[in-house]
C-alpha cells in the first residue's frame, strides 16, 4: 500500500498536506456540502485502502483549483495584465511587481513565476496520485472510472496553463518511482499537447454528461470536449476545434444565461451557461475551509466588504465596446456608480474601475472571512463554445456557420434592443475573423484569457508591442529561477531571460 505522503520531483507536495489543509468534498463538489473531517486531515499514514480513500483525494484534488497559486495573484501577473484589458491597480506602492509583467521587464526570480509552475504542478500532483492509485482500490467501477477521468481532465487543465505560460515544460504522468526520476528535463511543447489531447480524449469517453444536484460542479464530458477544443484552438486545428465545438452545442446541455450581468452573480454559479468552473463558498461553521481569494484580490478597494482593488480594467477595454453594448457596464464597476445589486461605489480613490465578474455584492461580506470568498471562477462558458465554433467554421470556409454562432452571442448581448450591436454580415474571411476575434475580447473580458488569446492570433506585437512586448522572447514567461537552481542544469531557460 502506497502512503499519502508521495513527493514529485520539483517540489516536496504531498496529498497528505492536502487532505489535512484543504477543505474536502464529501460526495459532490458543490460548495454547499463541503466538510473537513472533525480532525481535518486524514489520520492515518496509510492511504488508498477503499473507496472513501479515493473520495477524499478527488475532492482534495478539486479543492486545491482554488487555491492562492491557481486563482489570485500568480494568474493575474502571468495571465492578466500583461494584456491591453488590464493593468495592476490598487495604490500605486503596492505590489508593484505587477507592473514588471506588463511592461515585460519581469525576471526570473520573481515570487509569481514561482507560485504559478508550483501551483500547477501541484494540481498535476494531486491528479497522478488519482491516476496511480485509485485502479488498485476495490470500489465501484464506474465511480473508479469517473474518478480517473476526472483526474485526466485536471492534468490536462494544469498542463494547458503551463504549456501557454513557459512553452516546453517537464512532463510528469506517473509518480517517480525512485529518486532518479524526479529530475526531469523540459519536453517540447508539442509533446506536451499531445499528452494533454490523450488525456482529454479518454476523459471526455467516460464522463457524464450532467450530474445530480449534489454533484452540480463536477466536470463533465462537456468541459472535456470544450477544453480539448481550446486546446486544440492554439494549435489551429480549425477541424477539430470544429468538431469538438459541434458536439458541445449538439449536447443540448448548455444555453446562453439571458442577462450577461446576473451570468456571473452567485445565484448562477454552475448555470446553464457554466462548462467548467472552480467551485467556491464561504462555509460558515469553517473559516480555514473558506479560503478562496479569487474575489478578494479583485474586489472594490477602501469599502468594506471590497477587497484588494487588484487586476482592473484598462481604458483601453472601456474603449473596445461597442456604442450601448451592456458587458461594458456589466464587466466594469466604474468609481461613483451605483452597482445593480445596489451597492454604491465610491467616487474618489486608488482606482477608476474594477472587475465586475469577480465582484460579490457587500452585504454578503461576513466578518472574518475573505471578502467575496463565495464567488466561484468560470473557466470555460458556453458563450465562448460558440465563438470557437465560430472562428473554426471561418477558417474551414464555411462562414454562415461562423455567422450564427456569432449572432448567437451578439443576440444575447443585444438583448432584444435592435439599435445596437448590429448583425455581422460578411462573409469575407479576414474580416469575419477580426470581428470574431473582437467579440472574444468584449465577451471573455477580465476572464483571464485575452493575453493568450491574442498571442496564439499572432497579433502580439502589435496589441502590447507598445507597452514593451518583443517578439522571440515574450510569447512566453521565464522559467522561475528556483527551479532551474533545484533542477542542477537539468532545465534550461527560455531564450532572451
Amino acid at each position: 500500500m502506497n502512503t499519502i505522503d508521495i513527493q514529485n520531483n520539483w517540489r516536496h507536495i504531498s496529498l497528505y498536506a492536502g487532505l489535512a489543509g484543504l477543505l474536502l468534498l464529501p460526495s459532490a463538489c458543490k460548495q454547499t456540502f463541503l466538510e473537513t473531517d472533525p480532525q481535518g486531515k486524514q489520520a492515518d499514514v496509510v492511504f488508498w485502502a477503499n473507496e472513501g480513500d479515493a473520495t477524499k483525494a478527488v475532492n482534495a484534488m478539486y479543492a486545491n483549483l482554488r487555491t492562492w497559486a491557481n486563482t489570485a495573484f500568480a494568474p493575474i501577473a502571468l495571465e492578466s495584465v500583461g494584456s491591453d484589458e488590464a493593468e495592476k491597480g490598487s495604490s500605486a506602492s503596492d505590489a508593484t511587481f505587477f507592473n514588471d509583467y506588463d511592461r515585460f521587464s519581469i525576471g526570473s526570480s520573481d515570487g509569481q513565476l514561482r507560485d504559478f509552475w508550483s501551483g500547477q504542478y501541484q494540481n498535476i500532483n494531486y491528479a497522478n496520485q488519482v491516476l496511480d492509485n485509485i485502479p488498485g482500490i476495490s470500489m465501484t467501477e464506474s465511480l473508479k472510472t469517473r474518478y480517473l477521468a476526472e483526474a485526466k481532465f485536471v492534468r490536462a487543465y494544469s498542463y494547458f496553463r503551463l504549456v501557454r505560460a513557459f512553452g516546453d515544460v517537464p512532463l510528469r504522468l506517473k509518480l517517480p518511482a525512485s529518486a532518479a526520476e524526479y529530475n526531469l528535463p523540459r519536453t517540447p511543447k508539442a509533446e506536451v499537447y499531445a499528452a494533454i489531447e490523450k488525456d482529454l480524449t479518454e476523459a471526455e469517453a467516460v464522463l457524464p454528461a450532467s450530474y445530480p444536484a449534489a454533484d452540480a460542479g463536477r466536470i463533465t464530458k462537456g468541459a472535456a470536449l470544450a477544453l480539448h477544443a481550446k486546446v486544440s484552438m492554439y494549435q489551429q486545428k480549425w477541424q477539430q476545434v470544429f468538431d469538438l465545438t459541434n458536439q458541445v452545442i449538439q449536447s443540448g446541455q448548455y444555453s446562453l444565461v439571458k442577462d450577461y450581468e446576473q451570468l456571473f452573480r452567485l445565484n448562477n454559479e454552475n448555470s446553464t451557461e457554466s462548462v467548467f468552473e472552480i467551485q467556491n463558498e464561504l462555509v460558515s461553521s469553517n473559516k480555514a475551509a473558506s479560503n478562496s481569494q479569487y474575489s478578494q484580490v479583485q474586489g472594490v478597494r477602501g469599502v468594506t466588504g471590497g477587497g484588494w482593488g487588484f487586476n482592473v480594467p484598462t481604458q483601453a477595454l472601456v474603449d473596445a465596446y461597442e456604442p450601448g453594448d451592456p458587458r461594458k457596464d456589466a464587466t466594469i464597476i466604474f468609481r461613483g456608480e451605483t452597482t445593480p445589486e445596489g451597492d454604491i461605489i465610491p467616487a474618489v480613490g486608488d482606482n477608476p474601475m474594477y472587475n465586475q465578474k469577480s465582484y460579490v455584492p457587500f452585504s454578503l461580506y461576513v466578518s472574518g472571512f475573505n471578502e467575496g470568498v463565495q464567488q466561484n471562477v468560470r473557466v470555460i462558458r458556453y458563450a465562448e463554445v460558440l465563438l470557437m465554433n465560430a472562428e473554426a467554421a471561418n477558417e474551414l470556409g464555411q462562414s454562415a456557420q461562423a455567422l450564427a454562432s456569432l449572432e448567437l452571442v451578439r443576440a444575447r448581448a443585444r438583448a432584444g434592443d435592435a439599435t445596437i450591436l448590429p448583425k455581422v454580415t460578411t462573409t469575407d474571411k479576414a474580416a469575419l475573423r477580426t470581428a470574431i476575434w473582437h467579440e472574444r475580447q468584449v465577451e471573455l473580458a477580465m476572464e483571464f484569457d485575452r493575453y493568450f488569446d491574442v498571442i496564439r492570433q499572432g497579433r502580439a506585437a502589435e496589441v502590447f508591442g507598445p507597452k514593451g512586448w518583443k517578439a522571440n522572447r515574450n510569447e512566453v514567461w521565464p522559467i522561475p529561477q528556483n527551479e532551474l537552481d533545484l533542477s542542477a542544469g537539468v532545465l534550461v531557460q527560455n531564450p532572451g531571460y
